[in-house]
């Protein structure tokens, strides 16, 4: 029988159709139970506890209750929660590296305790944090904390609950700083970070790049895949595995991958791979790639990797994040904060990140020493190369050249606003037969170029064309990205949508 059956049974009524609601409810339930059965002595940490051990899925949650005043629990399993901690008169403008500090949660000094799944807003308060581990319980009694781990009602019992055994546990600082979470001088958090993609790329690649000197050649760095690339090298194959924009990052890096590993690489979005338990092997290495480092169903899909005994690679902007801690190894791609829904500046410097992870994979081929020269070459001159800066509730498809004549062709009439991105690169000239094919069918074209290239891309001057700079072929989805995300952004403002939070939409997706 379940949960809510249960309570029902019990005389419990329900005013909604959430699960949430049956948490609570539970937790009468077991405080209750418990006092019928003549423990007046049941603590509040032992209540939530029982709680625990009767919850399947991933949650975080904060308990309050009457019963234990002055008391507060907190807990999770498979969702991000952070707790910050800040002495009354604490400066917290000053810090800025990250470290492991003692913590001393029963000291004298007066302190205050912030509970939130993200970073981002706790900065403004403390940088002082802890990050809680699934099945951790943060139990704030009279100003001070303490931590007690859930075993699976393994612990000593006592009428019947089971007691948590206390943890000791270090404080992290938190490495990003307040200003990065106010949108400064920009309307919305989106305009603020496109703008910002210059620079959260050089810190993307910064002490990553090496430029060598006049004997040296030019190679990347990556340390926290140092231990592990002979054991990339020898995968069967690379398997990238994320969901929305990630992946999407992921599938515009997967050729120069493929080209400087000689690796075959596959790309699965996280849900579809669980769903139909696709197969994964000793021999593979599984990439996982998310911004928040909490993202609900690749960290399912990362834990059936590892099941699989395949050898896991993390790829996300947030230090100490569960994917972070759960793959094997990884790097991180300090694109800063990105508080807008719709990612941009995580997106370039995911493509910059796996792109650098090529070159890495690649490095011990003398046949292609040149071709990794010229793309690191071309990494170093890539924020120089995004000058174009600056998200819409209308649907949009991508679609590659070759696949217009196998259907899409028949949408074309002169009422479809079509945008071409045909800068310079080996499948230029597909790109300009199809410029020739929609126009035929009067289609309203938009096209974007590599500089000089607008009179190769124009049919009688009826184009309009955007000419974005050219880098290596590899990196230069980065630098068509910044258009596109400029005129999503525009289109959003001028049909009055919300551009930092689209409509059912959350910036971490931690649910199934």
């Amino acid at each position: 029988m379940g949960i809510k059956e249960t309570l029902l049974r019990h005389g419990f009524t329900f005013e909604s159709e959430t699960d949430t609601e049956v948490i609570p409810k539970l937790a009468k339930f077991v405080f209750d139970k418990a006092n019928e059965e003549g423990d007046r002595t049941v603590t509040f940490s032992q209540v939530v506890l029982e709680v625990m051990r009767h919850l399947e899925g991933a949650y975080a949650l904060i308990f309050k209750s009457q019963h234990y005043p002055n008391e507060l629990i907190a807990c999770k399993r498979g969702s991000p929660l952070l707790l910050g901690v800040k002495e009354f008169g604490e400066d917290i403008g000053n810090s800025s590296s990250f470290h492991d500090v003692k913590f001393q949660a029963k000291s004298e000094q007066p302190k205050e305790f912030f509970l939130s799944s993200d970073a981002n807003a706790l900065v403004e308060h403390t940088k002082k944090v802890l990050v809680v581990e699934d099945g951790e319980i943060v139990h704030v009694k009279d100003g001070a904390v303490s931590i007690f781990k859930f075993d699976n009602g393994k612990g000593k019992r006592s009428g019947g609950l089971a007691r948590p055994a206390s943890v000791q546990r270090a404080l992290s600082i938190l490495e990003m700083e307040v200003e990065q979470i106010h949108k400064g001088k920009y309307e919305h958090y989106m305009q603020k970070e496109i703008h910002e993609q210059p620079e959260s790329l050089t810190t993307t690649m910064r002490g990553r790049l090496i430029r060598g000197g006049s004997c040296k050649a030019k190679t990347v760095l990556l340390g926290g895949l140092k231990d592990h690339l002979k054991t990339i090298r020898r995968s069967r194959r690379i398997i990238f595995i994320g969901c929305g924009t990630s992946y999407n990052a992921a599938l515009a890096a997967r050729p120069i991958l493929e080209e400087l590993s000689g690796i075959p690489v596959t790309m699965e979005i996280a849900s579809d791979l669980l769903d139909r338990q696709g197969p994964i092997y000793r021999e593979d290495t599984a990439v996982f790639v998310s911004q928040s480092g909490e993202t609900a169903d690749t960290l399912n899909a990362l834990e059936y990797a590892l099941e699989n005994g395949a050898l896991c690679v993390g790829i996300t902007n947030t230090v100490g994040s569960a994917i972070a801690r759960k793959t094997h190894c990884g790097v991180h791609i300090n694109a800063g904060a990105e508080i807008g829904v719709a990612s941009t500046k995580a997106y370039t410097s995911q493509i910059v990140v796996m792109a650098m992870l090529a070159l890495a994979i690649g490095g011990d081929a003398v046949s292609s020493q040149a071709r990794r020269e010229a793309i690191i070459e071309s990494l170093f001159e890539l924020p120089r190369a995004l000058k174009v800066k600056e998200v819409a509730l209308m649907h949009s498809e991508g679609i590659l050249a070759g696949e217009m004549k196998h259907g899409p062709l028949a949408l074309v009439d002169e009422n479809l606003p079509i945008f071409v991105i045909a800068t310079h690169d080996a499948c230029f000239s597909k790109q300009q037969s199809v410029i020739q094919q929609l126009h035929a069918r009067k289609g309203r074209l938009i096209v974007m170029c590599s500089k000089g290239d607008a009179a190769s891309v124009t049919v009688g001057g009826s184009c309009r064309v955007i000419e974005v700079p050219q880098v290596e072929d590899c990196l230069q989805p980065v630098i068509n990205i910044v258009p596109l995300q400029l005129l999503a952004y525009h289109l959003t403002v001028l049909r009055g949508f919300n551009v930092d939070q689209p409509r059912n939409l959350a910036k971490s997706v931690t649910t199934e």
